[in-house]
């Protein structure tokens, strides 16, 4: 994206940016997804390319049903695509080499915070003693150490969703997707949330997919942010997010974020703008 020429809607890039990203993690080209319902065949995705980057952190944005689960389960080779490749670098490829968080924490009821978060290392053969260790160091992570002990019905939401991305990172994958973790948590925690999921990406050196019905979630925490089409899915535009980091509350007041946000917010309610 250039800065604004004279009828240009698109949004002006800051004077910094997010730093340089490394080779493809996942490679999408040209691909596509139907889905069988009755007699009929329902298009989800057409003809989606996108390469996920090692180290940077994407949002996928759009109205509901536009495909932006479907396209996070193709990422994490949960399903196959109907048309078109899909390429992911063995370090991703590997067993454990992908975190996924979904929209519920789907905790274990009956076992402790600890255990919840050791459920990989069990699932994948991991050496007891390293992940009890890289357990609790995580859950130190996010000020959850003292809950250990805990079962999951004595957390807040917030609490357990941290429980859950604690668990997704025990394998210590290169890449983390996301399928709207936050979207069942009340607004105020939601942002907290958003802050110590920056956090965890700061420092972690993680590579991140975020899926999200929220604009204002997807420019805050992204690198570059997908917005998709309604149904069938098809990627409207990619947005470079020049926000620098770290960001704050105070970034939401920004002129740029209201900017970005806006221009977003045209391109899911303009389905006919659809990137070439």
């Amino acid at each position: 994206m250039g800065p604004k020429a004279e009828g240009d809607d698109r949004v002006r890039p800051s004077e910094s940016g997010p730093a340089s990203h490394g080779r493809p993690l996942v490679d999408l080209r040209g691909v596509s997804k139907e889905f069988r319902q009755g007699e009929n065949e329902v298009l989800a995705l057409d003809n989606v390319s996108l390469e996920v980057r090692d180290g940077e952190f994407i949002a996928i944005v759009g109205a509901s049903g536009c495909g932006k689960t479907t396209l996070l389960n193709l990422m994490a080779g949960l399903m196959g695509p109907s048309a078109g490749k899909i390429l992911r670098a063995p370090e991703v490829d590997r067993r454990g080499g992908i975190g996924m968080v979904f929209q519920s924490p789907v905790l274990l009821p009956w076992r402790t915070v600890l255990s919840n978060v050791l459920a990989p290392a069990e699932i994948l053969n991991l050496d007891s003693g390293t992940s009890k260790a890289k357990a609790r160091e995580l859950l130190a992570q996010v000020d959850l150490s003292t809950f250990e002990r805990a079962l999951p019905y004595q957390l807040s939401g917030g609490m357990q969703q941290r429980v859950a991305i604690c668990r997704a990172l025990l394998s210590d994958p290169p890449l983390l997707l996301m399928d709207e973790p936050f979207g069942a948590l009340d607004a105020l925690t939601r942002e907290r949330m958003n802050l110590e999921l920056q956090r965890i990406f700061v420092t972690g050196a993680k590579t991140v997919v975020l899926v999200t019905h929220s604009i204002s979630e997807a420019v805050f925490l992204s690198d570059r942010i997908v917005a998709m089409t309604p149904r069938p899915g098809r990627i409207a535009e990619i947005i470079d997010n020049r926000l620098s980091r770290p960001r704050t509350i105070e970034t939401y007041e920004t002129p740029q974020f209201t900017e970005y946000a806006g221009h977003i917010r045209k391109l899911i309610m303009t389905p006919d703008r659809v990137a070439a």
